[in-house]
Formats: C-alpha cells, sequence, structure tokens
C-alpha cells in the first residue's frame, strides 16, 4: 500500500504563474503523520509549493492537510485524483471546524488530532472501506515519543531550521482564534525527556518550536526549558507577551538557547485588545490608562537580547486608517526583528466569524477562502471604521513602510538584539530581504491555481 501525503500551496500570482513560496518551512504535521503510519505501508510526500504533482502516478490513498488559505487548493487537487477514482482523506483545522464543507470534496473527512485515530484510517483504506468521517479527539503532539518521517522532507529547499511541538493548543479565548476552537482553550503538552530525544535525533541546531502557545502553561515551559539547557540549542517559537511577567521564565528563556519569540502584540488600542478577549496583553484590568502600550514588555524583552518577531491584527473596530500606520511606526521605533502586519481574518467556526455574520459584515458571501474574486492579505468583512479597501491598502501601506530600505536599516542598529552578536546581525540581515521579497509576492495573491 501507498500514501500520498500533500501539503497544498496557496494560489497564483497576478500574471497566473504559481506561487513558489522561497520562505517556507517544512510541513511537519505531514512528517508527524507519516511517522505514525503503520510499518510495512509506504508514503511519500510532496508539497505543492515545490513539487510538480502527478496525479497520474499510482498511489492508494492521497492524504491532504486542509487550512482555510489552502482550502481552494486543496480541493482542486483532491478533485483530480478522485477522478482517477484514488480515494482522498482530509483532515487538519480547516477540516475539523467546518467538516461539512470538506465532506464535498474528500471521501473522508478526519477531524481532531491524527495520533490516536490515524492506524485505523489505514486500515479501512488498505480493506477498502474507508468511512466517510472519522473523529479523533485532541491531545499532547506525538505520544510514546513518535519521531517525523525528516527523510521525507530532504531536498525540497525548506529553510534551514527543524520545526518540532512541543505541545498544541493556548489557553486564552482571543475571540478571532481558530486555534483555541479546535483545542478546546486548552495546551496538551509532551514529556519534556520526549522533545530532547527528538532533537537529539536530528542534527541541526537551529530549531523552531511551533507550538501554537509555549508558555501557555508556564511551569511546563519551564520543565522544557530546563531541559533544553544542556543541548546549547538555539531556538525560536510563539509565545504570549505576558512571559515578560516571569522573571525566572525570561531567565530559562536566555540559557536555553531561545533567540527571541513570535509575540501576537495585535494593536496598541485597549479597547480593541478587550473586544478580542486578548487578556495576556493587558498589563492589569481597569481603565484604559493602565495599558502602557507594551513599554513595559518591550524594555524587558530588550533587556534579555531577546529578537522579537511582532505580530499585529488589523482592523478590529477602534482601528482607523491613522492608528493603523501608527502601529507600524511604533513597531519600528521598537527596532523588532520581524513584524507580520495582518488584515484580521474571520476564520470559519471562531467567535469573530460568528458575531461578524450576525452583524452582517462578512464579505465574499461569508466564505473568503473559496470566492474567486478574495485575494490574499485583503479585508474579508466590512471594518467598522473604514472602508474594506482602505483596511486593505493600509495594512499593505505597513508591509511596504516595514519591509523599505531604510526601516530594514534604521532596526538592525539595536545593540541589545540585532546587533547582540555576528550571528544574529546575520540573521536579521539574511531573513528581512527575503521576507520584503516575499511579501510583495503574496500581496494580492489568487487562491488556488485555477
Amino acid at each position: 500500500m501507498l500514501i500520498t501525503f500533500i501539503k497544498p500551496t496557496l494560489g497564483r500570482l497576478a500574471d497566473g504563474a504559481p506561487f513558489v513560496d522561497a520562505a517556507r518551512m517544512e510541513p511537519l504535521q505531514l512528517a508527524v503523520l507519516a511517522g505514525l503510519t503503520p510499518a510495512g505501508v509506504e508514503v511519500r510526500l510532496l508539497d505543492d509549493r515545490v513539487d510538480v504533482i502527478d496525479y497520474d502516478e499510482p498511489t492508494d490513498l492521497v492524504a491532504i492537510t486542509v487550512e482555510s488559505f489552502t482550502a481552494r487548493r486543496a480541493y482542486e487537487i483532491a478533485a483530480e485524483f478522485r477522478a482517477r477514482r484514488v480515494p482522498v482523506v482530509m483532515g487538519g483545522m480547516h477540516a475539523t471546524l467546518i467538516p461539512a464543507e470538506v465532506a464535498e470534496h474528500a471521501d473522508s473527512v478526519f477531524t481532531g488530532d491524527a495520533e490516536t485515530c490515524w492506524a485505523q484510517v489505514v486500515a479501512d483504506a488498505h480493506d477498502g472501506r474507508l468511512r466517510p468521517r472519522y473523529d479523533a479527539p485532541v491531545g499532547p503532539p506525538q505520544p510514546g515519543g513518535t519521531l517525523p518521517r525528516r527523510d521525507l522532507l530532504a531536498g525540497k529547499g525548506y529553510l534551514p531550521l527543524t520545526l518540532l511541538q512541543f505541545g498544541r493548543g493556548c489557553r486564552y479565548r482571543c475571540e478571532f482564534c481558530a486555534v483555541g476552537q479546535y483545542f478546546g482553550h486548552h495546551q496538551y503538552t509532551r514529556p519534556p525527556d520526549e522533545v530532547v530525544a527528538e532533537i537529539r535525533a536530528q542534527s541541526r541546531r537551529n530549531l523552531f518550536f511551533v507550538d501554537d502557545n509555549l508558555i501557555a502553561d508556564p511551569e511546563a515551559a519551564k520543565a522544557l526549558l530546563r531541559a533544553l539547557v544542556p543541548l546549547r540549542i538555539r531556538w525560536v517559537s510563539q509565545a504570549s507577551v505576558d512571559q515578560v511577567r516571569d522573571p525566572e521564565l525570561m531567565r530559562l528563556f536566555v540559557d536555553s538557547g531561545c533567540l527571541g519569540n513570535v509575540i501576537g502584540f495585535e494593536s496598541l488600542d485597549p479597547d480593541n485588545l478587550r473586544q478580542m478577549h486578548k487578556a495576556a496583553n493587558l498589563a492589569a484590568p481597569g481603565p484604559a490608562a493602565a495599558f502602557d502600550r507594551y513599554a513595559g514588555a518591550v524594555a524587558s524583552l530588550r533587556e534579555h537580547g531577546l529578537q522579537t518577531w511582532a505580530a499585529f491584527a488589523l482592523g478590529y473596530d477602534h482601528d482607523t486608517p491613522e492608528s493603523i500606520l501608527e502601529t507600524c511606526e511604533w513597531a519600528i521605533d521598537q527596532r523588532f526583528t520581524f513584524a507580520a502586519f495582518n488584515v484580521l481574518m474571520p476564520y470559519p467556526g471562531t467567535p469573530l466569524y460568528a458575531r461578524l455574520q450576525a452583524e452582517g459584515r462578512l464579505l465574499y458571501d461569508g466564505r473568503w477562502w473559496l470566492h474567486p474574486d478574495y485575494r490574499f492579505n485583503g479585508a474579508a468583512f466590512r471594518p467598522a471604521r473604514m472602508t474594506p479597501d482602505q483596511l486593505t491598502e493600509a495594512t499593505w501601506a505597513c508591509r511596504r513602510r516595514w519591509s523599505s530600505a531604510a526601516s530594514i536599516v534604521r532596526r538592525a542598529f539595536d545593540r541589545r538584539t540585532n546587533m547582540a552578536s555576528l550571528s544574529r546581525f546575520a540573521l536579521y540581515c539574511a531573513y528581512n530581504p527575503l521576507y520584503r521579497r516575499e511579501a510583495w509576492k503574496r500581496q494580492g495573491l489568487r487562491l488556488g491555481l485555477r
């Protein structure tokens, strides 16, 4: 039996050429799925971002991971295989949040995490009795120390860092976040010794923990970091800004080799933060005056020499075009290493989607991820204080300003972070131009290839 795992691409450029992601990272979820596949079953991995899919090449089962932004392309791929009578199973966050839609394009839909039920799917497919639906619980990643099939990732031009996971999920209840809905506002973590064993089983020293919020359980995070200290690795992850309130945690970040984290600052407006239920970002309950616009947090991050990838969700109800541009200037003033200025997206299954739907504010018939007129990084709803086009343009203006040569040069000169060492400065200089090029390529991208 041969199973083909597929990671779909986003779509195509304005001229119709397929989008090739030069900043692509390993599809860890498919490597883990391959590692969970029973012995004796052949597997191959096709990454649509770089591989050409030969639909006529024999295979017994196709497994496609589906995200909202790749759903249109995933359905195109599935249609080709199903036309050739090859069964297709789809899973992932999009499939779990709206399985009824995904079921229209697949022979089988898998909801939840693969660890407990994937072997059953394989057995059923082998016996020709694949069920239309498999519902699995969510839980800790890779129980028992299952290792990803990293051999399947070789030669595909991924960024030179190893992806792995300590935990899944997050305890916070941010209105816009699909992760919270998927995992029931809970974090599930692995034993630190299993993570250490996985690190030792591969050769790289530069790692990216793809956890949704590494510190959602601070004590579990500390146990992991203590286990990482002897390994002398360099790593990054994603973590909420409230990390700065725990001095021991900040010290362990440094001691364990953390270069910095992706941090969701999201907004500088406390009214926006309250509306999005971003509890971790508000320093204290009470009036807006209690919010210091992250001054203390940024100072602590710089004091510990942590390079920061700041993420912002633009378009909440108190945003205006002027406040969005001000957010970009603030980020430049902080000399963050990287930043992502994202149009607020109403992902299906989230409280944000439900609220905007009830208010009649969704665009593209409420299914932007499939609509032929939607373009990447465009507004998919009617903002409260500007038009959708104004939101799209203000966000794109932030990306252009952030990625300008003047901004890159200005932000470089921070001796506590970006110039703290030759290796950190080299990282800054290598990736800022890369992300600049990718930002220009992605803007206005059409989803799907047809």
